[in-house]
Protein backbone atom coordinates (compact mmCIF):
# COMPACT_ATOMS: atom_id res chain seq x y z
CA UNK A 1 0.00 0.00 0.00
CA UNK A 2 1.21 3.18 -1.09
CA UNK A 3 -0.70 6.55 0.04
CA UNK A 4 -0.73 10.23 -1.14
CA UNK A 5 -1.71 12.96 1.45
CA UNK A 6 -2.97 16.22 0.13
CA UNK A 7 -2.72 19.20 2.82
CA UNK A 8 0.54 17.48 4.70
CA UNK A 9 1.16 20.72 5.61
CA UNK A 10 -1.15 21.97 7.73
CA UNK A 11 -2.66 21.69 11.18
CA UNK A 12 -4.85 18.27 10.26
CA UNK A 13 -3.25 16.99 7.51
CA UNK A 14 0.74 17.15 9.41
CA UNK A 15 -1.06 15.12 12.07
CA UNK A 16 -2.41 12.40 9.71
CA UNK A 17 1.14 11.98 8.32
CA UNK A 18 2.11 11.37 11.61
CA UNK A 19 -0.33 8.54 12.21
CA UNK A 20 0.26 7.11 8.86
CA UNK A 21 4.10 6.94 9.43
CA UNK A 22 3.35 5.67 12.93
CA UNK A 23 1.46 3.03 11.44
CA UNK A 24 4.57 2.01 8.99
CA UNK A 25 2.69 3.16 5.61
CA UNK A 26 4.42 4.31 2.64
CA UNK A 27 3.47 7.86 2.17
CA UNK A 28 3.95 10.32 -0.82
CA UNK A 29 2.84 14.07 0.30
CA UNK A 30 1.98 16.49 -2.10
CA UNK A 31 3.92 19.80 -1.54
CA UNK A 32 3.65 23.40 -2.95
CA UNK A 33 7.39 24.23 -3.07
CA UNK A 34 6.00 27.34 -0.77
CA UNK A 35 4.52 25.68 1.72
CA UNK A 36 5.74 26.12 5.47
CA UNK A 37 7.47 22.72 6.19
CA UNK A 38 7.34 23.45 10.13
CA UNK A 39 5.12 20.29 11.07
CA UNK A 40 7.18 18.20 8.86
CA UNK A 41 10.89 18.68 8.93
CA UNK A 42 11.58 15.52 10.74
CA UNK A 43 9.29 13.15 8.11
CA UNK A 44 11.06 14.46 5.55
CA UNK A 45 13.50 11.72 5.27
CA UNK A 46 10.81 8.92 5.87
CA UNK A 47 8.09 10.31 3.27
CA UNK A 48 8.71 11.03 -0.94
CA UNK A 49 7.88 14.32 -1.73
CA UNK A 50 6.11 15.13 -4.96
CA UNK A 51 6.30 19.11 -5.53
CA UNK A 52 2.85 20.84 -6.93
CA UNK A 53 -0.61 21.52 -5.85
CA UNK A 54 -4.53 20.42 -6.46
CA UNK A 55 -4.54 23.18 -8.86
CA UNK A 56 -2.00 21.66 -10.65
CA UNK A 57 -3.11 18.64 -13.01
CA UNK A 58 -0.33 18.23 -13.93
CA UNK A 59 1.87 17.96 -10.92
CA UNK A 60 -1.05 15.74 -9.40
CA UNK A 61 -0.70 12.84 -12.30
CA UNK A 62 2.96 12.42 -11.16
CA UNK A 63 2.42 12.62 -7.93
CA UNK A 64 -0.05 9.69 -8.11
CA UNK A 65 2.86 7.15 -9.80
CA UNK A 66 2.80 3.93 -7.58
CA UNK A 67 0.13 5.18 -5.24
CA UNK A 68 -2.98 2.85 -4.11
CA UNK A 69 -4.61 4.60 -1.93
CA UNK A 70 -5.09 8.84 -1.75
CA UNK A 71 -5.99 10.74 1.40
CA UNK A 72 -7.40 14.42 0.16
CA UNK A 73 -7.28 17.22 3.16
CA UNK A 74 -5.97 19.87 1.29
CA UNK A 75 -8.52 22.87 1.09
CA UNK A 76 -9.05 26.61 1.74
CA UNK A 77 -10.31 27.39 5.11
CA UNK A 78 -10.20 31.23 4.73
CA UNK A 79 -9.74 33.29 1.75
CA UNK A 80 -10.14 36.53 0.86
CA UNK A 81 -12.57 36.11 -1.92
CA UNK A 82 -15.59 33.96 -2.62
CA UNK A 83 -14.13 32.31 -5.47
CA UNK A 84 -10.95 31.32 -3.87
CA UNK A 85 -12.73 28.63 -1.71
CA UNK A 86 -14.13 27.47 -4.70
CA UNK A 87 -11.44 27.25 -6.78
CA UNK A 88 -9.38 25.01 -3.98
CA UNK A 89 -12.11 23.14 -2.50
CA UNK A 90 -13.98 22.44 -5.35
CA UNK A 91 -12.16 22.72 -8.20
CA UNK A 92 -8.96 21.21 -6.61
CA UNK A 93 -10.94 18.08 -5.56
CA UNK A 94 -12.23 17.89 -9.22
CA UNK A 95 -8.76 18.01 -10.32
CA UNK A 96 -8.01 15.17 -7.59
CA UNK A 97 -10.28 13.12 -9.26
CA UNK A 98 -9.60 13.54 -12.36
CA UNK A 99 -6.01 12.38 -11.81
CA UNK A 100 -7.63 9.30 -10.05
CA UNK A 101 -10.04 8.53 -13.32
CA UNK A 102 -6.35 8.84 -15.35
CA UNK A 103 -4.77 5.77 -13.19
CA UNK A 104 -7.61 3.53 -14.71
CA UNK A 105 -7.91 1.47 -11.10
CA UNK A 106 -4.87 1.76 -9.87
CA UNK A 107 -6.15 4.08 -6.94
CA UNK A 108 -8.75 1.88 -4.51
CA UNK A 109 -9.71 3.89 -2.41
CA UNK A 110 -10.39 8.21 -1.67
CA UNK A 111 -10.48 9.52 1.97
CA UNK A 112 -11.67 12.76 1.44
CA UNK A 113 -11.65 15.23 4.24
CA UNK A 114 -14.80 17.60 4.24
CA UNK A 115 -16.29 19.36 7.21
CA UNK A 116 -19.94 19.72 9.00
CA UNK A 117 -20.18 23.05 7.37
CA UNK A 118 -21.51 21.31 4.70
CA UNK A 119 -24.24 20.32 6.56
CA UNK A 120 -25.15 23.71 8.33
CA UNK A 121 -26.16 24.86 11.84
CA UNK A 122 -27.98 22.21 14.42
CA UNK A 123 -28.27 21.65 18.33
CA UNK A 124 -28.06 19.30 20.27
CA UNK A 125 -31.64 18.61 20.61
CA UNK A 126 -31.56 17.69 16.60
CA UNK A 127 -27.88 17.02 15.55
CA UNK A 128 -26.86 16.62 12.07
CA UNK A 129 -26.61 13.39 10.78
CA UNK A 130 -25.00 11.90 7.59
CA UNK A 131 -28.76 11.45 6.25
CA UNK A 132 -29.60 15.16 7.06
CA UNK A 133 -30.25 17.63 3.95
CA UNK A 134 -27.42 19.96 3.19
CA UNK A 135 -27.76 23.60 4.46
CA UNK A 136 -24.22 25.20 4.27
CA UNK A 137 -24.27 28.99 5.20
CA UNK A 138 -21.27 30.00 4.13
CA UNK A 139 -18.94 30.51 1.28
CA UNK A 140 -16.81 27.82 2.63
CA UNK A 141 -19.45 25.03 3.29
CA UNK A 142 -21.18 25.50 0.16
CA UNK A 143 -18.06 25.22 -1.55
CA UNK A 144 -17.11 21.67 0.45
CA UNK A 145 -20.41 20.69 -0.18
CA UNK A 146 -19.59 21.35 -4.06
CA UNK A 147 -16.53 18.99 -3.08
CA UNK A 148 -18.29 16.18 -1.94
CA UNK A 149 -20.72 16.15 -4.69
CA UNK A 150 -17.51 15.75 -7.20
CA UNK A 151 -16.87 12.66 -5.27
CA UNK A 152 -20.34 11.01 -4.71
CA UNK A 153 -20.69 11.65 -8.94
CA UNK A 154 -17.31 11.28 -10.33
CA UNK A 155 -15.16 9.44 -7.92
CA UNK A 156 -13.96 5.94 -9.63
CA UNK A 157 -12.23 4.10 -6.71
CA UNK A 158 -13.74 3.15 -3.39
CA UNK A 159 -14.20 6.39 -1.45
CA UNK A 160 -15.22 7.68 2.41
CA UNK A 161 -16.13 11.39 3.08
CA UNK A 162 -15.19 12.63 6.72
CA UNK A 163 -16.71 15.33 8.00
CA UNK A 164 -15.25 16.88 11.49
CA UNK A 165 -16.54 19.93 13.29
CA UNK A 166 -14.23 22.20 14.56
CA UNK A 167 -10.90 20.68 15.26
CA UNK A 168 -8.50 21.74 18.21
CA UNK A 169 -5.23 20.83 19.40
CA UNK A 170 -1.59 21.50 18.91
CA UNK A 171 -0.35 23.08 16.17
CA UNK A 172 -3.94 25.05 15.77
CA UNK A 173 -3.63 28.65 15.07
CA UNK A 174 -7.26 29.16 15.29
CA UNK A 175 -8.34 28.58 19.07
CA UNK A 176 -4.85 29.52 20.04
CA UNK A 177 -6.28 32.76 20.22
CA UNK A 178 -8.19 31.79 23.00
CA UNK A 179 -5.19 30.47 24.72
CA UNK A 180 -3.43 33.77 24.04
CA UNK A 181 -6.53 35.76 25.69
CA UNK A 182 -5.93 34.01 29.16
CA UNK A 183 -2.27 33.95 29.37
CA UNK A 184 -2.73 37.63 29.00
CA UNK A 185 -5.23 37.87 31.68
CA UNK A 186 -8.42 38.36 29.67
CA UNK A 187 -10.92 35.74 29.72
CA UNK A 188 -13.28 36.38 26.52
CA UNK A 189 -16.97 34.64 27.01
CA UNK A 190 -18.28 33.85 24.20
CA UNK A 191 -21.53 32.65 23.79
CA UNK A 192 -22.94 30.09 26.13
CA UNK A 193 -25.60 29.29 24.41
CA UNK A 194 -24.25 28.23 20.91
CA UNK A 195 -23.69 24.76 21.07
CA UNK A 196 -20.49 22.72 19.42
CA UNK A 197 -19.41 19.62 18.41
CA UNK A 198 -15.27 19.30 18.38
CA UNK A 199 -12.94 16.87 17.69
CA UNK A 200 -9.54 16.50 18.74
CA UNK A 201 -7.49 16.43 16.29
CA UNK A 202 -5.03 13.45 17.14
CA UNK A 203 -8.54 11.50 17.34
CA UNK A 204 -9.85 12.33 13.90
CA UNK A 205 -6.14 11.60 12.67
CA UNK A 206 -6.56 7.99 14.08
CA UNK A 207 -10.05 8.03 12.51
CA UNK A 208 -8.79 9.09 9.03
CA UNK A 209 -5.98 6.50 9.32
CA UNK A 210 -8.48 3.64 10.22
CA UNK A 211 -10.60 4.07 7.51
CA UNK A 212 -8.25 3.70 4.55
CA UNK A 213 -8.48 0.12 5.16
CA UNK A 214 -12.02 -0.23 6.55
CA UNK A 215 -14.20 -2.39 4.03
CA UNK A 216 -17.45 -1.59 5.75
CA UNK A 217 -16.99 2.30 5.32
CA UNK A 218 -16.46 2.26 1.21
CA UNK A 219 -19.04 4.56 -0.26
CA UNK A 220 -19.98 6.33 3.32
CA UNK A 221 -20.16 9.62 5.15
CA UNK A 222 -18.98 9.74 8.48
CA UNK A 223 -19.13 12.28 11.54
CA UNK A 224 -15.99 12.47 12.80
CA UNK A 225 -16.77 14.15 16.42
CA UNK A 226 -16.06 13.72 20.04
CA UNK A 227 -19.99 13.03 20.94
CA UNK A 228 -19.00 15.61 24.02
CA UNK A 229 -21.16 19.12 23.46
CA UNK A 230 -19.85 22.04 24.91
CA UNK A 231 -19.48 26.03 24.21
CA UNK A 232 -16.89 28.22 23.43
CA UNK A 233 -17.60 29.71 26.66
CA UNK A 234 -16.87 26.52 28.18
CA UNK A 235 -13.67 25.85 26.48
CA UNK A 236 -12.57 29.48 27.40
CA UNK A 237 -12.88 28.76 31.42
CA UNK A 238 -11.53 25.35 31.00
CA UNK A 239 -7.94 27.15 29.41
CA UNK A 240 -8.28 29.32 32.03
CA UNK A 241 -8.57 26.85 34.47
CA UNK A 242 -5.33 25.25 33.46
CA UNK A 243 -3.02 28.15 33.12
CA UNK A 244 -3.94 29.41 36.21
CA UNK A 245 -3.39 32.66 35.68
CA UNK A 246 -5.65 35.87 36.92
CA UNK A 247 -7.92 37.14 34.58
CA UNK A 248 -10.50 39.19 33.60
CA UNK A 249 -13.78 38.59 32.66
CA UNK A 250 -14.61 39.58 28.63
CA UNK A 251 -18.60 39.20 27.86
CA UNK A 252 -18.34 38.47 23.87
CA UNK A 253 -22.09 38.85 22.45
CA UNK A 254 -22.23 37.48 18.73
CA UNK A 255 -22.96 41.44 17.53
CA UNK A 256 -19.60 41.79 19.26
CA UNK A 257 -17.27 40.43 16.42
CA UNK A 258 -19.61 42.20 13.72
CA UNK A 259 -17.00 45.43 13.55
CA UNK A 260 -13.99 43.34 13.46
CA UNK A 261 -15.91 41.37 10.68
CA UNK A 262 -16.85 44.01 8.32
CA UNK A 263 -13.16 45.46 8.75
CA UNK A 264 -11.65 42.52 7.63
CA UNK A 265 -14.04 42.17 5.36
CA UNK A 266 -12.97 45.31 3.82
CA UNK A 267 -9.36 44.15 4.44
CA UNK A 268 -10.36 41.21 2.18
CA UNK A 269 -11.99 42.81 -0.50
CA UNK A 270 -9.18 45.89 -0.48
CA UNK A 271 -6.30 44.11 -0.26
CA UNK A 272 -6.82 40.61 -1.01
CA UNK A 273 -5.98 38.93 2.29
CA UNK A 274 -7.49 36.11 3.70
CA UNK A 275 -8.92 36.67 7.75
CA UNK A 276 -10.49 34.52 9.64
CA UNK A 277 -13.41 36.30 10.56
CA UNK A 278 -14.99 38.32 8.53
CA UNK A 279 -18.53 38.24 7.22
CA UNK A 280 -18.94 34.74 6.29
CA UNK A 281 -17.47 33.95 9.82
CA UNK A 282 -20.38 36.07 11.55
CA UNK A 283 -23.11 33.94 9.98
CA UNK A 284 -21.28 31.10 11.35
CA UNK A 285 -20.85 33.20 14.78
CA UNK A 286 -24.73 34.04 14.99
CA UNK A 287 -26.10 29.99 14.13
CA UNK A 288 -27.97 28.62 17.17
CA UNK A 289 -25.39 25.85 17.39
CA UNK A 290 -23.13 23.55 15.38
CA UNK A 291 -23.92 19.77 16.55
CA UNK A 292 -23.29 16.60 14.79
CA UNK A 293 -24.22 13.02 15.85
CA UNK A 294 -21.13 10.64 15.22
CA UNK A 295 -23.12 7.51 15.73
CA UNK A 296 -22.84 6.09 12.75
CA UNK A 297 -18.94 5.83 13.12
CA UNK A 298 -18.99 4.37 16.27
CA UNK A 299 -22.14 1.85 14.99
CA UNK A 300 -20.73 0.86 11.77
CA UNK A 301 -16.89 0.81 12.42
CA UNK A 302 -16.02 0.65 16.06
CA UNK A 303 -14.24 4.22 15.89
CA UNK A 304 -14.78 6.93 18.06
CA UNK A 305 -13.08 10.18 19.33
CA UNK A 306 -12.50 9.32 23.12
CA UNK A 307 -10.77 12.49 24.17
CA UNK A 308 -12.76 14.63 26.58
CA UNK A 309 -12.14 18.65 26.55
CA UNK A 310 -10.81 18.70 29.93
CA UNK A 311 -8.21 16.11 28.04
CA UNK A 312 -7.65 17.59 24.98
CA UNK A 313 -6.98 21.46 26.15
CA UNK A 314 -4.50 20.13 28.60
CA UNK A 315 -2.43 18.03 25.72
CA UNK A 316 -2.96 21.39 23.55
CA UNK A 317 -1.43 23.64 26.47
CA UNK A 318 1.46 21.66 27.34
CA UNK A 319 2.22 21.71 23.40
CA UNK A 320 1.88 25.74 23.58
CA UNK A 321 4.33 25.61 26.14
CA UNK A 322 6.69 23.20 24.91
CA UNK A 323 7.45 24.78 21.73
CA UNK A 324 7.00 28.46 22.81
CA UNK A 325 4.16 29.90 21.51
CA UNK A 326 2.79 30.66 24.96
Amino acid sequence: MKILLTGASGFVGSHILDELLARGYGVSILLRPTASRRFLQRHLGSVVVREGSISDPASLGKALEGVTHVIHCAGATRAARSEDYYRTNHIGTRNVLEAIQAREGAIRRLIHVSSLAVSGPATAANPAREDSAARPISEYGKSKHAAEEEVRNRCQAEFVIVRPPAVYGPRDDGFFSLFQAVQRHLLPLPSDTQELSLVYVKDLARAVAELVTRPEASGQTYFVSSSEVVTARRMAREIASQTAHWTVPFPLAPVAFLPLCLANEMICRLFGRAQLLNLQKYAELRAPGWVCDPSKLRRETGLDCPTALKQGVAETLAWYRQEGWL
